[in-house]
């Protein structure tokens, strides 16, 4: 557990700190020396996260939602498959954020976050989040920039609500290096099971890299609190990258310490006949 506790400690950022997008190696190898230890000590920590989200579901009095961030590539599917495949699907999400609809332009931008926030006993991820509304508007013009540089503050008052009210937040960027990227859609473009992912978009996109990783810098640094920090997890490897963050939600869940509650008196001596 030491050693886990010294990892997420050191991928989180700090409240006020910087996260210093490039000098962090996104190639890094993190949570084992090599691949098959790593995918041993992750089996382990699905395992864990089995139980001991089997006990936040049957307490039913807290909830726990997981941020995935990053640049097109970077692996937010494939963490989410290997990370969460031992999870009691009944009290697990996962949620997405296509372009607004029609009905959420007419609301404010957290107007639809809010409503698929995780419930008492779940865990929610939000594969992509409400700070697509800054940083890709941002990136792409389609606000006016006072419009985004309020919605750190509003982000940050809205997270704290949540946390208030028992739900615990995880927020992770998966940090993944411009070359990678590049393989990865090559790759999406390759393979037959694979080209429905791409898009046309994902070339302007890739074009912008120095905008949106100015973009998530300044995001980290200004959204990382206390209550809801970012964790920089290099995304260049698979395996480390599943690794590191099953250790960080794992290590939350420990720290929640759900408990299952207590039967009845006198169940437990119940005999069925």
């Amino acid at each position: 557990m030491s050693d886990s506790r010294s990892l997420v400690d050191e991928l989180r950022i700090e409240p006020g700190s910087p996260p210093h997008l490039a000098g962090r190696d996104p190639g890094a190898r993190v949570g084992a020396p090599g691949k098959k230890e790593g995918l041993e000590r992750l089996e382990q920590h699905v395992e864990r996260l089995g139980v001991l989200h089997n006990r936040l579901y049957a307490e039913s009095t807290r909830a726990v939602l997981l941020v995935l961030q990053g640049m097109d590539a970077s692996g937010k599917d494939g963490t989410i498959r290997s990370v969460i495949t031992g999870v009691n699907p009944q009290g697990c999400r996962v949620q997405s954020f296509k372009a607004p609809t029609v009905s959420e332009l007419a609301h404010d931008y957290l107007w639809r976050i809010h409503s698929v926030c995780p419930a008492r006993g779940e865990i929610v991820i939000f594969n992509r989040s409400h700070y697509e509304d800054i940083v890709a508007v941002r990136v792409r013009k389609l606000a006016a920039a006072a419009v985004w540089r309020r919605r750190y503050e509003q982000i940050r008052a809205f997270e704290k609500t949540l946390t208030d009210e028992g739900t615990a937040i995880v927020k992770v960027f998966l940090h993944l290096s411009r070359d990678a990227q590049r393989a990865r859609l090559q790759e999406r473009l390759d393979d037959p099971e694979k080209r429905w992912k791409f898009r046309a978009g994902d070339l302007d996109d890739r074009a912008k890299w120095n905008e949106f990783a100015a973009a998530y810098e300044d995001v980290l640094h200004e959204t990382s609190t206390d209550g809801a920090p970012w964790y920089v997890v290099p995304a260049d490897h698979n395996w480390s990258r599943n690794l590191a963050v099953a250790e960080i939600l794992v290590a939350e869940l420990e720290r929640l310490d759900p408990k299952v509650p207590e039967p009845a008196p006198g169940i437990e001596n119940t005999k069925i006949s």
